[in-house]
């Protein structure tokens, strides 16, 4: 678990010493809520609960927290050693998946229209989906989300989605993950090897999917936590994971870039990424945070 966790932290190592964090940029997450972490402390700019309707921000899953945690944890638990891609950046939380990690369509609806309605208010710059329906879904249902999802795109903001937990097959990618125009991220281990549940394209429209691979096992991020005497971090593995690796480095190069376009961004995500052999190529590869900020593959 430590190995891997390194070597997320070795693919910024750059950035620590060059001071870029996140700071400035907000990254929603619509997920299961945010849980009353001490690495999230004073960061939470706006919470919208889907499911119950209530003020204040809580977690009754603790998937949420985990994603938030690896996009943006602060890591103030562990004295900055778990913390987060992006530690500075700021959240938008928007629950719209219960207890079990469930949401209905009409739920998750919400949060994409509220999203849509809000971004220009709290300055949101990413919005990270690790959530996704079967490729079994009504047609009109599926033809609505994904309609949902990319007028976040259309609107300018860099939406990143996990392509899901119903690979290896091709053509298991989740639902919006399946859009082409937004980022969709595989998960692979971390040695590079895919791991086996993880979602593949081709899409029906015959487009590539996942773009980008990023660590998606066995990592280590914020626990579900109400009172300090629980564990304040806790390890899980999947796309849901992968997907807010690949939004905290968006944060980063916004931090370094504030004027990027989220096309332009794509562009650096795809010039950028380290080419996987076999089966698992992942699009255009696997993400290194590293090449990314500098612009360029090392040959």
């Amino acid at each position: 678990m430590d190995r891997v966790k390194k070597e997320v932290h070795y693919w910024c190592k750059d950035t620590i010493n060059r001071r870029i964090t996140g700071q400035g940029v907000t990254v929603a997450v619509l997920d299961t809520g945010l849980a009353p972490h001490p690495d999230f402390r004073g960061r939470v700019a706006a919470f919208k609960d889907c499911i119950q309707g209530r003020q204040r921000a809580y977690d009754d899953s603790g998937h949420g927290t985990h994603v938030a945690g690896i996009a943006a944890g602060s890591g103030r638990m562990s004295k900055g050693i778990l913390a987060g891609i992006a530690p500075e950046a700021k959240l938008v939380i928007v629950k719209v998946l219960n207890d079990k990690g469930e949401g209905d369509m009409e739920q998750i609806l919400d949060g994409l229209r509220w999203t849509y309605e809000n971004w220009e208010r709290f300055g949101v710059r990413i919005v990270n989906i690790s959530v996704g329906a079967k490729d079994n879904m009504d047609q009109t249902k599926e033809t609505v989300l994904i309609e949902e999802v990319e007028k976040l795109w259309d609107a300018g903001l860099i939406v990143i989605v996990s392509a899901g937990n119903f690979g290896p097959e091709a053509g298991t990618v989740a639902i919006p993950g399946t859009s082409r125009k937004v980022i969709t991220v595989g998960a692979v281990t971390g040695n590079g090897k895919g791991i086996g549940y993880s979602g593949q394209g081709p899409t029906e429209a015959c487009v590539v999917k996942p773009e980008v691979m990023a660590p998606g096992y066995q990592i280590i991020s914020c626990n579900n936590i109400s009172n300090m005497k629980q564990k304040p971090y806790t390890v899980k593995s999947g796309t849901s994971m992968a997907a807010p690796v690949v939004s905290g480095a968006a944060a980063l190069l916004l931090s370094k870039y504030p004027d990027m376009s989220n096309v332009e961004m794509k562009l650096r995500l795809r010039s950028t990424c380290e080419p996987l052999s076999g089966a698992w190529h992942g699009g255009w590869g696997r993400l290194r945070v590293d090449w990314l900020l500098e612009g360029k593959r090392e040959l």
